[in-house]
């Protein structure tokens, strides 16, 4: 399997795309083609690894991580990932029972096992790398959880200064070792632009061997399709009838990664997108032009993107015809107010306790036609816990949030960061030694 810039080019290795995580013209990797897969091909595929391994088999077919592919699966995808009914029709995918809560474990553990396996095989990368990371909330912590003390492997992390929780901003500053935190004076948006502008620097890039580990590494992006190729499956299974998500989204590649796996050929129908008050996509959706905007701040602070990095991925899949990106979803935007209410009906109705990324999801699908609720089965995707979130959810629900115990852990860790302008120069004086002496 090769891969290609969304803005042309010659094709890569995977090694290649993983490791470089942005294309040279500055577009994202995507396959050279898509695979196809029925449900048959996943027979004897029971557990979530299992079925990431069948799944990402054929996009890493004739690499080096073809053959420690189960291994890695393994290894990176070791947690529960429960499906929990909620009432007829409807049912809520746990994906926050990771390391740090959220469902960004689960591409940035692969990411990590994978970047260290192709590390070690030798011919294409040589360490140290810098694994450059700007996170709207969660990514930073899973990725400095999954790439902290891995040998070769260095983490910068620009997370946006006072719009992230303070559970969240602990997470991406608990590390120390090979893990840098920086907060960035400006928005998520800024951050990823800090980033960006590095990998377009080919001095920077080439000095510091620099590497993504957002949604837009084709890396982390794959593997994220593999839940929703798991969950499609046992419901096949069981009904005979394709799922219908609901999909809490800010940058696009959680959304993006179910759209992927709908097209390699799994048992998945509507995909619908939550957003909150960066109504992007959504106005996207409804005039056909693209338009980024300054992000605005919101409870869903993990969403807070206005310009959202894997629309190109999905306006390239599309042919960037806006018709056919509205047959494969449609948006929901959600304020503020509409969270906390949420919030609060959830728990009232079926004792449900969400963060407010989840709600989004929740909101928007009971905002759907009941014909469309009756005659399909419905899945929000939960993208993280309550817990993260306890300065919102808890006032609202009259009620303490018991971490779980991983994040407990990492909440008791000393913390430490340094903060910086939103200037290329700041940044490349911190790139230089990682104590930003240059």
């Amino acid at each position: 399997m090769e891969y290609r810039s969304t803005r042309g080019g010659p094709p890569v290795t995977v090694e290649q795309a993983i490791m470089s995580g942005t294309a040279a013209d500055g577009g994202l990797y995507v396959p050279c083609a898509l695979p196809a897969l029925s449900v048959a091909d996943f027979t004897g595929c029971e557990s979530f690894a299992e079925v990431a391994a069948r799944f990402l088999r054929p996009f890493l077919a004739a690499s080096s991580l073809e053959e420690p592919l189960a291994a890695i699966c393994r290894e990176a995808l070791d947690f529960p990932i429960p499906l929990r009914p909620v009432e007829s029709g409807l049912s809520v995918l746990e994906l926050f029972h990771g390391p740090t809560a959220a469902f960004k474990d689960v591409g940035a553990r692969f990411l990590a096992a994978a970047m260290s396996r192709i590390l070690q095989d030798g011919r294409h990368a040589r360490p140290p790398v810098t694994i450059l990371v700007a996170t709207s909330g969660d990514t930073g912590g899973a990725v400095a959880a999954a790439f902290h003390g891995r040998p070769g492997l260095r983490v910068v992390v620009l997370f946006p200064e006072g719009r992230v929780s303070p559970r969240q901003q602990h997470q991406l500053t608990c590390w120390g070792g090979n893990v840098t935190s920086l907060a960035v004076r400006g928005e998520f948006d800024d951050c990823q632009r800090l980033v960006k502008a590095a990998f377009a620097s080919a001095a920077l890039a080439r000095s510091h061997r620099l590497c993504s580990a957002n949604s837009i590494n084709v890396g982390r992006l794959l593997p994220q399709a593999a839940y929703y190729a798991r969950t499609s499956l046992d419901h096949f299974r069981q009904t005979g009838q394709r799922t219908s998500f609901v999909i809490p989204t800010g940058n696009l590649g959680n959304a993006f990664a179910c759209i992927w796996a709908r097209h390699v050929g799994l048992p998945i129908d509507r995909i619908v997108l939550a957003t909150n008050a960066n109504t992007t996509v959504e106005d996207y959706l409804a005039t056909g032009q693209w338009l980024p905007r300054p992000t605005v701040a919101t409870l869903a602070s993990a969403m807070d993107v206005g310009n959202p990095s894997n629309m190109e991925r999905l306006r390239n899949l599309c042919g960037d015809d806006a018709a056919r990106v509205r047959e494969e979803v449609n948006a929901v935007a959600v304020s503020d107010d509409e969270i906390r209410a949420t919030i609060q009906d959830e728990y009232r109705r079926n004792g449900s306790v969400i963060c407010p990324h989840t709600a989004t999801g929740f909101f928007a699908y009971r905002r759907l036609p009941a014909v469309e609720r009756a005659h399909r089965h419905w899945v929000v995707v939960a993208t993280a816990h309550a817990a993260k979130f306890d300065t919102i959810v808890e006032p609202l629900l009259g009620a303490t949030i018991k971490p779980p115990a991983e994040l407990a852990r990492l909440l008791r860790l000393p913390a430490r960061f340094e903060t910086i302008q939103p200037s290329l120069e700041e940044l490349a004086a911190w790139l230089g030694d990682g104590t930003g002496h240059g």
